[in-house]
């Protein structure tokens, strides 16, 4: 495994130890110099209050987000990021759960976000400033999960199982800039923040309100170089006339299965770009990622890979290596791994010839009948129909087999030539792929499909 580019033992070090003078981060309504960041503070006088202390992160921007985890790494004994969904209300939960001391936004917080006694910093710009020596100190980072079938869960990350993926010659260049259309406040945008800032590059955030047009712009303005985020982020983003003004040489999926249509789709419109995609879950950390350009995975991945090792059990997919969290913050009893270390992702995966091929969530299978359903399976094959930008497979109430299987389509266009027809073909393509009892019941056109804040598709609860 290549050694990680953490000369230092937290963030600040880190970058000290790197020529920051050409770097940024740019946000919609400002940016950051990193050289600037290393001289001065957001928080300003009130940077030696939190020393120590157990933070809670919430802001409205991303870049405050950033410029705030690079100052508390290493002086916080633990960061809880919040991600942009949890609001104020959340907080007196949050704060219990946690055990935070502080909180640490871009706002003025009203008063029933915190009970008494628990410290309210508002960061500001970036002002120089002088420090007083502090003792450093290794910083829980705890990122909350998504949360869309459940309460969301809070899960113990360090600085070293973040970076552990992050390869020593990832991004030498000072001329790469990174983007992504995730927010960094989750373990997804958080990866591809971390790339940049030890990968020597800058990094260009999405604004809180910012449509995917407009951010699209703005990637352009800044000659983005790295571009990531889920497939249905890029199916959103290609249907933005925006997104012919970037080329970037390289491009990433992960958090949703990258099924063989979009990639074929980013590999035509971006014909130069490197194109991969990856696998990991805020538990478990980065797994692997494929850059030979097919969905799936090869079977010679599961063993032992460098600090990585995956098998396959009960069709279900288990990790175990230096990347995992260390447990689970809000209930300790919770079983993050096993009795051997190994993380079960519950993404259930399939082996077809030499390669494995993820059907999708053990938890979101449709019931028909008694026969297992996995939506992902079904819209991977709705999505080669070249008419189709995205779809989305749920559930529908039967009264004799229990469920059936319905699909929601979104075409490329609104209201194209020869609607009835695609829905045929669609239907012939699903009846020559799968077995009958996958084959939608229904195939409804849809003018959008709703992407929840993590950048996957809003599947309704079950």
């Amino acid at each position: 495994m290549s050694t990680p580019p953490n000369h230092g033992r937290f963030l600040w070090e880190i970058l000290s130890n790197k020529d920051c003078s050409s770097r940024f981060l740019w946000g919609s309504d400002g940016q950051v110099a990193i050289g600037d960041l290393l001289q001065g503070s957001c928080l300003g006088d009130r940077r030696q209050e939190l020393t120590g202390r157990s933070v809670l992160l919430s802001t409205h921007d991303q870049l405050a987000a950033a410029v705030v985890l690079i100052e508390l790494d290493g002086i916080a004994s633990r960061i809880v990021i919040c991600p942009p969904d949890i609001t104020a209300e959340h907080f007196p939960a949050l704060i219990e759960k946690s055990g935070a001391d502080a909180v640490v936004s871009d706002y003025e917080l009203p008063d029933h976000a915190c009970r008494h006694g628990v410290l309210r910093i508002v960061a500001g710009t970036v002002s120089p400033a002088w420090f007083q020596p502090v003792e450093h100190r290794a910083t829980e980072w705890v990122l909350l999960t998504s949360g869309t079938t459940s309460a969301p869960k809070m899960i113990v990350h360090n600085l070293a199982s973040l970076i552990a993926p992050i390869g020593a010659g990832t991004n030498p260049g000072s001329d790469v800039v990174w983007g992504t259309f995730y927010d960094i406040r989750r373990y997804g945008g958080l990866q591809i923040f971390l790339r940049a800032l030890l990968g020597n590059g800058s990094m260009v955030f999405c604004g809180a309100s910012e449509s995917p047009t407009d951010h699209l712009a703005r990637l352009a303005g800044r000659g983005v170089t790295h571009l990531s985020g889920t497939p249905s982020h890029w199916r959103r983003a290609l249907m933005s006339p925006e997104a012919q003004r970037i080329s970037p040489p390289y491009i990433r999926l992960s958090g949703e299965i990258a099924d063989q249509a979009i990639l074929n789709t980013l590999h035509a419109f971006y014909p130069n770009a490197a194109i991969s995609h990856a696998f990991a879950s805020t538990e478990a950390g980065v797994a692997f990622e494929v850059k030979d350009g097919l969905a799936g995975f090869p079977a010679s991945l599961l063993g032992r890979h460098g600090d990585v090792e995956l098998k396959v059990i009960d069709d279900s997919l288990r990790i175990r290596s230096g990347r995992i969290a260390s447990r689970y913050l809000d209930n300790p009893s919770r079983v993050l791994a096993d009795e051997d270390g190994f993380v079960d992702t519950g993404d259930i995966v399939e082996l077809c010839g030499d390669r494995y091929y993820f059907l999708g969530r053990g938890n979101g299978v449709i019931n028909v009948g008694g026969l297992k359903v996995y939506p992902e399976e079904v819209e991977a094959v709705i999505n080669r129909h070249p008419a189709v930008r995205m779809s989305m497979v749920r559930s529908r109430r039967n009264p004799i087999t229990g469920s059936l299987v319905s699909a929601d389509v979104l075409l490329k266009e609104s209201e194209p030539d020869g609607a009835a027809t695609i829905r045929i073909e669609i239907l012939e393509i699903c009846r020559q792929s799968l077995p009958p009892h996958k084959v939608p019941a229904t195939v409804r056109y849809v003018s959008s499909l709703d992407v929840a804040a993590a950048g996957k598709l809003a599947r309704p609860r079950a």
